[in-house]
């Protein structure tokens, strides 16, 4: 079979086609023939060697993935050779076949297109921020940040499904903001040119949101902050700024405010039982029609620097697939 390894850490041009022995699955394992892989900005991360627990060269990159179920390890209930599925392979995913745990494999309903599948990580990252670290109530207002992107499109649709109240959004350009509208917010502000904290406290009189998802961090992270209602949770889950944002405990005990960190790869490596309920949950919403994922571009899977590209540039939006 084939697949793109990382041999050092790099730019893009690191990423190499190369052959390989198709895997074979052990004991509560499956080996399923991919259709479509996502691409995250984990996966830059990784191939930058800036990814918090990654893997040193050579490796696979990639966290998430559709396909068919061809093989079964012993032990494995429940799933079935020939069973449509999606899936966290540990060992990277952009390769024609992969192994994963059948503890993070989910069997896919007809109604699930392969796009949706194979952006399982994003759908159970914008789900868990807004759940289980933001512990969203319904009627409560919801600040995304990268609006226009992958799981910024996609928290926005997930809170609106959710009952949230006021869903404001930022991204970097008119267009973005119209992608963000188009995903269920009700302000977008583009922050380049305008102090998306002011325009959220004018906007609720001085309150500010109930909830800040924030994958940027930096400067952002800090002028959330003074967005952030009392009671409220500012749910940090990213860096991509490159700077890590910071913050002084009496900001937050005098209004009861938190701040809570998430990671879809540390509970995938430490507690992977426990992305069941998210992926689920966010599938029935995709079944249902709640949910669409936006799809910003595709690239066969031999491409897959270009896809890196294209991710590192910040000129695109939505989800970004590599096809089998």
């Amino acid at each position: 079979m084939h697949a793109v390894e990382v041999r050092s850490f790099g730019d893009p041009s690191v990423l190499e086609w190369r052959t390989r022995d198709e895997p074979a699955p052990g004991p509560g394992e499956v080996a399923i023939r991919v259709t479509q892989t996502g691409v995250n900005f984990a996966d830059v991360q990784a191939r930058r060697g800036a990814y918090h627990g990654g893997q040193q060269p050579p490796f696979v990159p990639g966290l998430d993935c559709t396909g068919t179920i061809v093989a079964l390890g012993a032990g494995v209930d429940g799933l079935t050779v020939g069973r449509r599925v999606a899936a966290f392979p540990p060992n990277g995913s952009y390769a024609e076949c992969v192994v994963a745990p059948a503890t993070t494999t989910y069997p896919l309903e007809a109604a699930i297109s392969d796009d949706d599948a194979a952006s399982l990580l994003m759908l159970v990252t914008a789900y868990n921020v807004l759940t289980l670290a933001g512990r969203l109530a319904p009627g409560e207002s919801v600040l995304v940040h990268a609006g226009a992107g992958g799981v910024g499109s996609t928290a926005i649709q997930i809170a609106r499904a959710l009952g949230a109240g006021t869903i404001f959004a930022t991204a970097g350009s008119d267009a973005k903001c119209a992608v963000a509208r188009d995903a269920g917010a009700d302000v977008a502000i583009d922050y380049r040119r305008e102090d998306f904290a002011r325009r959220v406290l004018d906007a609720t009189d001085g309150r500010g949101v109930d909830i800040i998802l924030d994958s940027v961090a930096g400067d952002v992270f800090q002028s959330g902050l003074t967005a952030l209602a009392p009671f409220g949770r500012l749910v940090a889950f990213g860096n991509a700024s490159g700077t890590p944002g910071t913050v002084r405990t009496n900001e937050l005990h005098p209004t009861n405010r938190a701040v809570i960190g998430y990671s879809s790869g540390s509970y995938r490596k430490l507690r992977p039982e426990a992305l069941r309920p998210a992926a689920e949950a966010s599938l029935r919403l995709v079944a249902e029609g709640k949910v669409h994922v936006v799809i910003g571009a595709r690239f066969p899977l031999r491409e897959a620097a270009d896809a890196h590209r294209l991710v590192e540039s910040r000129t695109g939006h939505g989800k970004v697939l590599l096809s089998v």
